[in-house]
């Protein structure tokens, strides 16, 4: 994935450069999503309220973002649907976050202090997703957060940012159709017939 990310963000650096198209990206990609997802969002966050779940609707904890800037990381207190990622929606359009990146650390975190860390971690933006959450389902062993976060920096595009995308939106997906099979494989025609039916029916 890295190494067509390089050759093909090597061209693209010709005609627009890296943090602008990814900033381009990041509007038109995020504020599409916002709007589609904005409904459900708002329906959950709701339910939370009503239901007075422990600690509010939402969590909210400080995050060092670009620059070395603090801001406050909102999200939904759910996993259903995806809808704590969602929730982040408003950060991406607002520049706080990136919809690819390195996870967001919070300030002080041992990880920012590490070497050349430290500089990396400042001229990117924290991610919605990134390299390190998608290979995380791999269960390989080597593959370790934190080498994943600066492969990702040293490599990073729009067509990498494409390919992570892609791939964090199959994996839900997969695991969807997986219950779906499930589902049906547990369906016979017993399920069906009405009460006193045999078999030869």
């Amino acid at each position: 994935m890295a190494g067509l990310g390089d050759r093909a963000g090597r061209l693209a650096d010709r005609f627009l450069p890296r943090t602008t198209a990814g900033r381009a990206l990041d509007l038109i990609l995020g504020t599409t999503l916002l709007l589609l997802t904005a409904p459900a969002v708002a329906a959950a966050a709701l339910a939370l309220t009503a239901r007075k779940a422990p600690g509010g609707a939402w969590d909210r904890r400080p995050r060092t973002g670009l620059g070395g800037r603090v801001f406050e990381l909102r999200t939904l207190r759910t996993r259903r649907l995806r809808l704590d990622l969602f929730s982040r929606l408003p950060h991406v359009v607002r520049g706080e976050l990136s919809l690819v990146g390195p996870a967001p650390l919070a300030p002080g975190d041992p990880r920012a202090a590490g070497p050349g860390a430290r500089q990396w971690r400042q001229e990117l933006r924290p991610g919605l997703t990134g390299l390190a959450q998608v290979r995380a389902r791999s269960g390989m062993p080597w593959d370790d957060p934190a080498l994943l976060d600066q492969h990702y920096a040293e490599h990073h595009g729009v067509v990498l940012d494409l390919a992570i995308l892609a791939e964090a939106a199959r994996g839900p997906l997969r695991s969807g159709l997986r219950t779906i099979r499930r589902t049906k494989a547990h369906l016979s025609d017993t399920d069906h017939r009405p009460p006193g039916c045999s078999g030869v029916d």
